[in-house]
């Protein structure tokens, strides 16, 4: 597959900038790998699709405030850092983006929050937009983390023109969200409210959780044709025995496993066993999906609808299939589904 197989004429306007009102009430189209069937539903009506025994594996991670906006010393000109991971606790030192990026050298200091609560310094320019910054906080972590919290805002994709509101505190984190360290949602689980949750699980469904914790790699564009040459950047990740015991007894009693997103659906593909069963793991995954892809867990997924040329549709048309995938996407445009981060879900079943 070609980078250029991926590219759809994209209509602007179907870009959700806010959620729905309500978590399960967005709009789902189901699509069905076998007949090729496109269905029009509301995402409550999911649990239709669900029955006894059946599991959602779902991505715990949680979103934290990683935008910061600060000031240069001396110049005071302004200037906003995205937090992208923690590579020192102690030392607090991060991997940071900056823009304007040209304005940043190595030594300067930047000011945050009203009477200059934080300061940091750049001690490292890693890439030509990245940075490594050493936050002089004499603090413990936890009340560093509670400084960011309060000075944080929360991390939108940049393309949604605007600024983060109160309301996307809540609405750009899953209801089951808790173990913190991305700087994205897993956003086809935003979809679910713990009405839903609860009635999934009294239906016989079992809920099985992992941790990938979204980095801007999944965002990152792809700018080589092949893409066997196209290189993930690394996202940290953790399967507990929990989830394994759960996954492993459904797919032995040949029930449907659903993967809640793409980022559970690579997190659960990166730890197989020889014999095709989910296994017990922790660590970094660079794992790239694309067409042709044999899946080994999920023979179900939810995703929302992605970018042209992204890495998450390349997923989502390996998993089912690039013809039957680009049709729906069609389809989505023409019948107005709301696209991206906040926008409508998908259901791929067999």
């Amino acid at each position: 597959m070609k980078l250029s197989q991926f590219k759809f004429n994209f209509n602007e306007k179907l870009l959700a900038t806010h959620p729905t009102p309500n978590r399960d009430e967005s709009r789902l189209m189901v699509v069905h790998r076998t007949t090729g069937k496109i269905e029009h539903k509301v995402f409550k009506d999911i649990i239709d699709y669900f029955d006894d025994g059946d599991v959602l594996v779902l991505n715990n991670t949680k979103v934290f405030p990683a935008r910061l906006y600060g000031n240069k010393e001396k110049t005071g000109a302004k200037i906003e850092v995205f937090l992208l991971r923690e590579l020192n606790a102690e030392s607090k030192l991060w991997d940071v983006l900056v823009d304007p990026a040209r304005k940043i050298r190595i030594g300067n200091k930047l000011y945050f929050g009203d009477d200059d609560m934080l300061v940091a310094e750049v001690i490292d320019n890693t890439t030509s937009r990245g940075r490594t910054l050493r936050f002089l906080f004499d603090g413990t972590s936890e009340e560093f983390r509670a400084v960011i919290e309060q000075l944080g805002q929360t991390p939108l994709p940049k393309y949604i023109k605007r600024k983060a509101e109160n309301a996307d505190k809540d609405r750009y984190q899953t209801v089951y969200a808790r173990n913190e360290g991305a700087v994205a949602a897993p956003t086809a689980g935003l979809h679910f409210s713990r009405e839903l949750l609860k009635r999934l699980e009294l239906k016989g469904c079992n809920l099985a959780e992992v941790t990938l914790h979204v980095g801007l790699g999944t965002f990152r564009p792809v700018e080589v044709e092949d893409l066997t040459k196209h290189k993930m950047d690394s996202e940290q990740f953790s399967i507990t025995q929990e989830a394994v015991d759960i996954v492993n007894k459904a797919k032995a009693a040949k029930k449907n496993i659903c993967a809640v997103g793409t980022t559970s659906m690579r997190c659960i593909e990166t730890s197989v066993s020889t014999m095709g069963e989910l296994k017990p793991n922790a660590g970094w995954t660079n794992k790239f999906i694309f067409p042709p892809y044999d899946f080994s867990i999920a023979n179900m997924m939810i995703t929302n609808f992605h970018m042209p040329e992204s890495t998450l549709l390349m997923m989502t048309t390996a998993f089912g299939g690039y013809d039957l995938i680009m049709e729906a996407y069609r389809v989505a445009q023409k019948e107005k589904y709301r696209f991206y981060s906040y926008g409508d879900a998908m259901l791929i079943l067999d």
